[in-house]
């Protein structure tokens, strides 16, 4: 920290703002992120969840009897030092403790070796009681426990792998459900209509966390199957589950085929099923059931592929969810973009070029996807959140990469961002807006069902990818008339979702300030008056959100209700992110030389570290909403820069 900056910037000019701190600041931040550039052009950061992925790898190895002692021990030391005093486990740095996060960590200690009697186990043990047992815990670790032989099968939703049959036109459908669900769900089918048994070569087991013996518990469901159609479906699933001895042999194995098929033909090789942890494991799991012996090539590279998710550091080791590179580089690079329209750095200009060449080689264009199925005659232009995942490109990340792209030098950089505006332009769901991988993904009656007690089985149109949608559609719409109408529904789209407090709900970012600065830097562009009273209104919203040290902070507590609006935008400290996002949308907003935004900017110089970059504590984003969060450790390191940068461009007249 250099208080003495904050002395000059509260006394001293625009100009002199501009010319010493903002220079000096911006040049630091810039030279430690173009320190953190791949040889091959890309940046990529570690992404952290909470501690079920890091439990749930101590789970695999005991289920496959693969245990590697020394991971194991370095995972354990991990998730024991994020326990908190009340025993629990939660879900995000700082949030309430968590039954099904608490469970699998739990169990992956006692699997590690510790005693249920050490004091860390009996405070676990006593907040999972209190909470009503294991019992309650959420359908994916009660479907873990179940592989375990911890509970009944029966205390599962039925998942017969004959739902690889289904018509279209069946109310369930793997294609009316998200990409992240299908993947995870296929494999997972597998082993639920084989009822695999873990190896569990201790045979460990957990029965000191239930309230009720587990086999004589009558109630595994009502705590989240309460509305009509999930009543409705369970009932129908408890006579499925009566009438599944008498599924024939011969269909069953077809199935069986079927599935392990369509998982490996998306398996990616060593980026593994889908890109994300949960469903690299469940295909592993699945292969070793359906007969691959170890040394066949596709399981290999299946086992490389979660082992690709590890991140080690000092004492302790972690998995990831997945890997993030496509989106840490296009938001460093519009980042560097934006410090790069203040200077002419050389080493900045070569970054960005080898940045944009990296990008254009991983577009996905004729590639299978099963985006396709909805959109059949579309041609490609996508790109993934990771190295590898032909299947599920990412309108999000697409939008970012190609709006990157158009910045470019080369003929090449801008025939992929047009034919990604083309690939995004026929995305477009018929509500006007976008979800992330799949149009219209909008089958909403299927979150009621038990299995989808998580709520996330669907990826519907949301503001925060739409936006960026739009901004990468606006820059294109004087060339294109279509496109011109394009975001002129996704802007109706946008301004529908607007919250009456002025805010905009962030489904990939935390949250309200994350939402608000997608929408007003993708509406920026598109000619609507600062003085609109939807624009204004987003301002005043941001504007008494600022906390007394001139940051912003936001806790995905927000997450837990929608609809209550004291909950948004607030945290107990304020955050370099927050604040990033902040300034960006409020100088998108006409902002710049407002008090508000000068404050802001006075957080960010105080508190940038010795490295050129900054520090959060705290997760920034959501995987799925109150029940799965994320921190991208690269948000603290571009955002900041990206609004230190345009704050110095805005002064100078640049932008």
């Amino acid at each position: 920290m250099t208080q003495p900056n904050a002395a000059l910037l509260k006394q001293g000019t625009d100009e002199e703002i501009t010319q010493g701190l903002l220079d000096r600041a911006i040049a630091k931040a810039r030279d430690a992120l173009l320190q953190e550039q791949h040889p091959e052009g890309y940046w990529v950061y570690e992404l952290e969840a909470d501690c079920t992925i890091p439990s749930e790898y101590i789970l695999m190895m005991h289920h496959m009897d693969e245990v590697d002692e020394i991971l194991q021990a370095r995972l354990a030391n991990y998730i024991r030092a994020r326990q908190q005093e009340d025993g629990s486990w939660p879900l995000y740095t700082g949030g309430h403790g968590d039954i099904s996060c608490s469970v699998k960590a739990y169990y992956a200690l006692k699997l590690a070796g510790d005693s249920p009697d050490a004091p860390h186990m009996r405070k676990a043990r006593a907040f999972i009681l209190a909470k009503g047992g294991a019992a309650k815990t959420n359908v994916f670790t009660r479907i873990l426990l179940a592989l375990y032989r911890q509970i009944p099968w029966h205390g599962v939703p039925f998942i017969p792998v004959e739902i690889m049959f289904l018509p279209r036109w069946f109310p369930f459908h793997l294609d009316k459900v998200s990409y992240w669900s299908r993947t995870v769900m296929v494999p997972l089918a597998i082993l639920c209509s084989l009822k695999v048994a873990a190896k569990n070569p201790k045979n460990v087991h957990i029965r000191e966390l239930f309230v009720v013996p587990p086999e004589e518990e009558t109630d595994y469901f009502s705590h989240h199957v309460r509305t009509p159609i999930g009543k409705l479906v369970h009932a129908l699933e408890r006579i499925g589950l009566k009438l599944e001895p008498y599924i024939p042999t011969a269909l069953r194995q077809r199935a069986l085929e079927k599935a392990l098929a369509w998982s490996l033909e998306r398996a990616n090789g060593e980026d593994g099923l889908g890109g994300i942890f949960p469903a690299m494991v469940n295909l592993y799991e699945a292969m070793d059931a359906m007969g691959i012996p170890p040394e066949d090539p596709r399981r290999q590279q299946a086992r490389k592929a979660i082992q690709k998710l590890l991140v080690h550091r000092d004492h302790e080791s972690y998995c990831q969810p997945c890997l993030s590179p496509v989106w840490d580089t296009g938001l460093a690079t519009l980042t560097l973009q934006e410090v790069q329209r203040g200077e002419n750095h050389a080493a900045t200009g070569e970054a960005l070029e080898k940045a944009l060449d990296w990008l254009v080689s991983k577009q996905l264009r004729d590639e299978p996807g099963d985006w396709r199925v909805r959109r059949p005659h579309l041609e490609g232009g996508g790109w993934a959140f990771q190295f590898n995942n032909a299947y599920y490109p990412d309108v999000d990340d697409t939008a970012v990469v190609a709006c990157a792209l158009l910045q470019g030098d080369k003929p090449e950089h801008r025939e992929a961002a047009c034919r990604a505006a083309r690939w995004i332009a026929g995305m477009q769901s018929k509500n006007g807006g976008y979800g992330a991988f799949d149009p219209d993904n909008t089958y909403y009656y299927l979150n009621h069902i038990p299995f989808a007690d998580h709520g996330a089985l669907l990826d519907p149109p949301e503001a925060d990818v739409s936006a960026r949608c739009v901004m990468l559609l606006n820059r294109l719409a004087g060339e294109t008339p279509y496109f011109a109408q394009v975001r002129d529904k996704c802007l109706r789209f946008l301004w529908n979702e607007q919250e009456p407090d002025g805010s905009w709900f962030g489904r990939w970012g935390t949250n309200y300030i994350y939402g608000t600065w997608s929408v007003l830097m993708g509406i920026e562009e598109c000619g609507i008056p600062k003085e609109d009273p939807r624009i204004r209104r987003a301002v005043a919203w941001l504007k008494s959100l600022q906390r007394e040290d001139g940051g912003w902070g936001e806790s995905n507590d927000s997450y837990e209700d929608r609809h209550d609006p004291t909950i948004r935008g607030r945290f107990h400290v304020s955050m370099a992110c927050h604040t990033a996002w902040a300034l960006l949308a409020l100088m998108a907003a006409g902002e710049t030389h407002s008090e508000a935004v000068r404050r802001g900017v006075d957080y960010l110089l105080r508190h940038q570290k010795e490295n050129g970059f900054w520090r959060d504590e705290y997760f920034n984003a959501p995987g799925f909403p109150r029940v799965f969060y994320l921190k991208y450790y690269g948000y603290d390191r571009f955002f900041p820069l990206w609004a230190l940068a345009r704050y110095r461009n805005e002064l100078a007249g640049r932008c």
